[in-house]
């Protein structure tokens, strides 16, 4: 029997975590929504460079004014942006008045072009006598009515002052304004921000944790489909709302989240000898995802020896190459890469840059080439070699960092994949698409580097890219891959999307020594292994008959077998010969069945 008082000290352990949690997270919000800002002359100088006169025009108080929230510091900026423009087009542009006043003193003479400089000289905009000259150029000294030169300076000073910008507000440059504007505790001392922050998050969710350790080892299934968290409850519906809306912050408005990298500059310049940034960001929170759920997962499964080495080396390679491996090589000025993404999942691997910077890198020449060989290889012969003898396991449940998350922090969520024989269907039709996506988009990529041109089957390699890059690696793969753990399971950009999974499932159902064996005669159809399944396959069925599992999307994670109550399923490595068949005698407790 327990202790009454151990379980209390438990619980109070675990209330206590959830609590310091909630606090390091809830100030975490604060400073990135909740801080001040305010930019000094030699901060503007730095941003804006010689658009800060456009600016300082546009709103001579924006410099040295203090905003309260990133909301009025961000609204400040939008608004600045489009009076700057206004700015700038008074300057450098032509307004109506200038046209009016050129057509009246050149209507129906030689048009003189140097006496309007002049003007311009003496009016004081030296820029918009250059610009002025490079545009009506052509009329100097010609002679047109008063209604002509009237269209056609109008017509002339409409497409002049087009091309006329204020303050451009990037994302990053939005991004890059509000780390220098801020005046949270994150800009003036990062160390005590992280530890009120990160710190306590990471403490919190380990003192949460850890007390597991006194619970039987294994699933649970009392409460699962009511849980309002692990069953599309209103806790699970809202932190899936949450992840959404942050990886739309990330990609598209990384300013809202500014104050949190600047809490991780001292580790950035650390490794990468640069400050923080967006992306340096992502990899420390999604590395602090895998680590800490990480030790529930081995807590969870600390009865199968299989979980604890898969999740020991996810959190290896997620930890050592993922974060680690890839922002130190940038401290050696060598391309930033994690070195176990594998094309087509990395699929900017082919463009352009990329290849200039293993392929023509100045530092360490030999290095960067080694790292294309190892790309190339990984995908010519790693990828079909280690799948032959492993299946995909090798590389989606042990070596993965989308599946390392997915295991970690999507544990909780597994049970929610559907199971159903239409998901199967769209399941096949979705991630065999975007691997010919795929392949068209980089054959599109290699052809433009060679041949020059700009078109691929009649499509626009840029066009391509973007949407790609746009659909698939940020919407598929980011805010629906991970966003939608609390709502459709934690292996949605696996299951229906990855292009690198599709490859690998390919070799695995058609030339591959994976199978999960099962024992028919045993089972009990209790339902656990197609319940947990996180790719949504109906295991119970294949069991119930005595049939090996050869399907393209199983990831070998090995929970189908850890949850097994009879010891019915077993991941095995044989030989290719009836690698599908069902088997032919059914041992149970009672009889033994001859199959026909």
């Amino acid at each position: 029997m327990s202790n009454p008082g151990n379980s209390q000290a438990l619980s109070l352990v675990r209330k206590t975590g959830m609590a310091l949690f909630l606090a390091g997270f809830g100030y975490a919000l604060f400073l990135t929504l909740g801080s001040s800002y305010r930019l000094d002359q030699e901060q503007a100088g730095k941003l804006f460079g010689s658009r800060l006169e456009l600016i300082e025009a546009a709103d001579p108080a924006f410099v040295g004014s203090t905003y309260r929230g990133k909301a009025a510091f961000l609204g400040a900026l939008s608004a600045l942006s489009e009076q700057s423009a206004d700015a700038a087009r008074a300057r450098f542009g032509l307004s109506a008045a200038d046209v009016e006043g050129m057509v009246s003193r050149n209507a129906d003479k030689p048009f003189d072009l140097q006496a309007e400089l002049a003007l311009m000289e003496q009016a004081g905009t030296p820029e918009k006598a250059e610009k002025t000259k490079t545009w009506l150029g052509w009329y100097d000294g010609k002679t047109l009515s008063a209604s002509e030169l009237q269209t056609q300076l109008s017509a002339k000073a409409e497409g002049l002052n087009a091309g006329i910008s204020g303050l451009e507000l990037s994302p990053y440059a939005a991004f890059q304004a509000s780390r220098e504007a801020s005046l949270s505790l994150a800009a003036t001392r990062p160390g005590l921000a992280f530890l009120l922050t990160f710190g306590l998050v990471i403490l919190g969710g380990l003192m949460h944790i850890l007390p597991k350790t006194s619970e039987p080892a294994g699933i649970k299934n009392n409460g699962v489909q009511q849980d309002g968290l692990n069953s599309r409850g209103l806790i699970g519906i809202t932190l899936g709302i949450f992840l959404i809306a942050f990886y739309i912050v990330l990609y598209w408005f990384p300013a809202w989240i500014a104050e949190w990298s600047l809490i991780t500059d001292p580790l950035s310049y650390a490794l990468t000898g640069g400050p923080s940034s967006q992306w340096f960001l992502y990899g420390w929170l999604y590395t602090v995802a895998v680590v800490v759920m990480g030790v529930r997962y081995a807590i969870k499964y600390r009865h199968s020896r299989y979980q604890l080495v898969r999740t020991a080396s996810v959190t290896f390679f997620q930890i050592g190459f993922a974060f680690l491996l890839s922002n130190i090589l940038q401290r050696f000025q060598l391309p930033a890469r994690d070195l176990k993404n594998i094309w087509p999942l990395d699929y900017t691997f082919f463009y352009e840059y990329n290849v200039d910077s293993m392929l023509r890198a100045e530092v360490l020449p030999t290095a960067a080439k080694a790292m294309f060989a190892l790309g190339i290889g990984l995908i010519v012969l790693g990828v079909p070699l280690l799948t032959y003898f492993y299946g995909k396991r090798w590389y989606c449940s042990w070596v993965c960092g989308c599946g390392g998350l997915a295991e970690t922090a999507g544990d909780p969520f597994r049970h929610l994949s559907d199971k159903s024989l239409n998901a199967w269907r769209f399941e096949r039709i979705s991630i065999h698409s975007v691997l010919v996506f795929a392949v068209l988009m980089t054959a599109a990529v290699v052809a433009t580097q060679v041949t020059g041109a700009e078109q691929f089957l009649g499509l626009k390699t840029a066009d391509l890219k973007a949407w790609y890059g746009f659909g698939v690696g940020s919407v598929f793969a980011g805010v629906v891959g991970t966003g939608f753990y609390p709502l459709m399971g934690n292996r949605v950009w696996c299951r229906f999307g990855c292009p690198l999974a599709a490859y690998l499932g390919l070799v695995q159902r058609f030339k591959s020594r994976f199978r999960i064996t099962t024992n028919g005669g045993q089972c009990i159809s209790c339902g656990n292994c197609s319940t947990y399944c996180e790719q949504g396959i109906d295991v119970r069925w294949y069991a119930q008959r005595g049939q090996n599992i050869v399907r393209s999307s199983c990831v070998g994670c090995g929970v189908c077998s850890a949850v097994c109550p009879r010891g019915v399923l077993n991941l095995e490595n044989g030989p290719e010969v009836d690698r599908t068949a069902v088997q032919a005698i059914l041992l149970g407790k009672d009889k033994i069945q001859v199959l026909s």
